[in-house]
Order: C-alpha cells, then structure tokens, then sequence
C-alpha cells in the first residue's frame, strides 16, 4: 500500500509558469517534462537496477555506500528518501535507523516506486511508500533528520523548487544529500562522451529493449548543473556549510548541506 501524507503548504504557481525547460538536449514546454520523464522510467523499471549494474560497472553501489556514511545518519533518526527508484538507499538507510527510527521511500513514478517497495518486502524491510512529487513533498516542515535524493533531482522540471521543499522538510540541524551524476575531468571528455552516446544507447537497447530513454539518460547529465552551480543551488535554497565529493573523477558528484 502506498501512502499519503496531509499537507498545509503550497507552492507558488509562478514557480511553474517558465516557458521552456530541458529533456535532454531538447527544449521542450514545461508542462511536457514530468511526462516525458514518467515514460522513461515506466519504460526501463524493470530492469534498472540490472542497468545500473551494467552501466556503472557496480560502481552505484559504492556511490551509495558513500553517501550512507557521509549522511551521519544515527539510531532513531527519521529519513526521507526523495527519487528512491528501486529503494537502494532506504534499504541502507533503515539498517542505520533501527526499529527506533523511521525510513520513508518516495517516488513520482508509479512503476519505480513498486519495484523499491517489492524489494525492501523482499528484505523484510516494511515501510512507507509514497508517491509524490519532489517540488511538492506532502510532509510537514521540520520532521526529517536527513532527506536524501540519488540520481533523481536532474530528472526534475524545477530542480530550484525541489531543493527548497527538501530544506523545508528537515529540521534545523538536518541534513541534504545530493548523489547526481556531474562534470567528469576534462582529460576524460572524450572518452566519456563515446561511452555515453555510443555504449550506452545500445546497451539500453540490448538489455531494457529501449535505446532512447537511455540515450535521454545520457542527455540529462550533461544539462545538469556542474559541482559548482549545485552547490550555490543548495545555498540559495537556504542550506548551509554546502560541500561536494567528487566520485571517480567527477562523474559523480555527493553534495551535502545543512538546515541551520
């Protein structure tokens, strides 16, 4: 069963009246871009976590591991895991938490959020699955200790909007963290980009029967903000002490910052 959690705030229209955004290199209306990424992950649900596995070389997992130390998240603490996909990170996070603390997994996919969800039974792990929207988290203010996204905030139409809704979850002295795919070294650009554009299209196509979601994937990385613009991104969304780790040379990046 999925869950919902009343809420008392609104977002301002304004905030989703822009024109234009990104999907991928393409520039699209705003109104398509949830669409369009609902179908990519409906599409490849199944077999992401093979893909991650294929893609990364395993190396998601050691990403991840990272950011569950990085977090300090401690026995009885509560945690939101935004974007949660196939519940990697809720799976880590509920060990840390215990029986005394809370771990609640969300997604905007439907198809995403059941995989997590049929996964983490499979661990005998139950907890709450929520579907819903990360510019519009339906928790109340100050109730997280940490709140977490991994590889889920480029896929996001106002990304801005997003990070304030994470901050304003927390409590004062929680933390952010944001495990996203960045700007690779230089030197390895070229390299880089021929697996991206080249490998990994087929590799989608091959194994998920979907060469173009994976071709988006590909896409969306490179229009997401460097380490940098991030890190500015999470100060103006009233974070503080914002610092990033640079993951196997900038391809992947952990920022995190603090609710003061």
């Amino acid at each position: 069963m999925f869950h919902i959690f009343p809420t008392t705030h609104s977002i301002n229209p304004e905030n989703k009246m822009n024109k234009s955004t990104h999907f991928g290199f393409a520039t699209i209306a705003e109104t398509e871009k949830a669409e369009r990424v609902a179908k990519v992950f409906t599409s490849v649900a199944s077999k992401y976590d093979v893909m991650n596995d294929l893609m990364s070389v395993g190396l998601h997992r050691l990403w991840k591991r990272f950011a569950i130390q990085i977090s300090g998240v401690r026995e009885g603490e509560r945690v939101l895991d935004v974007a949660g996909g196939s519940g990697d990170l809720s799976r880590q996070f509920a060990q840390r938490v215990g029986n005394s603390g809370q771990v609640l997994l969300t997604d905007i996919n439907n198809a995403m959020l059941r995989v997590g969800r049929d996964r983490l039974i499979d661990n005998g792990l139950i907890m709450p699955a929520v579907q819903c929207d990360a510019e519009n988290l339906p928790f109340p203010s100050n109730y997280f200790n940490c709140v977490s996204i991994a590889f889920g905030l480029r896929n996001v139409t106002h990304k801005d909007v997003a990070l304030r809704e994470m901050q304003r979850v927390l409590k004062p002295g929680g933390r952010l963290l944001v495990l996203e795919f960045s700007k690779v070294w230089k030197p390895l650009e070229p390299m880089y980009d021929a697996y991206s554009f080249k490998l990994l299209p087929k590799l989608g196509e091959l194994i998920a029967k979907d060469a173009g979601s994976y071709r988006y994937l590909a896409e969306s990385i490179r229009m997401h903000p460097s380490q940098e613009e991030l890190k500015r991104m999470m100060e103006e969304a009233g974070l503080s002490r914002v610092e990033y780790f640079n993951l196997n040379a900038g391809i992947v990046a952990l920022h995190k910052g603090y609710k003061i």
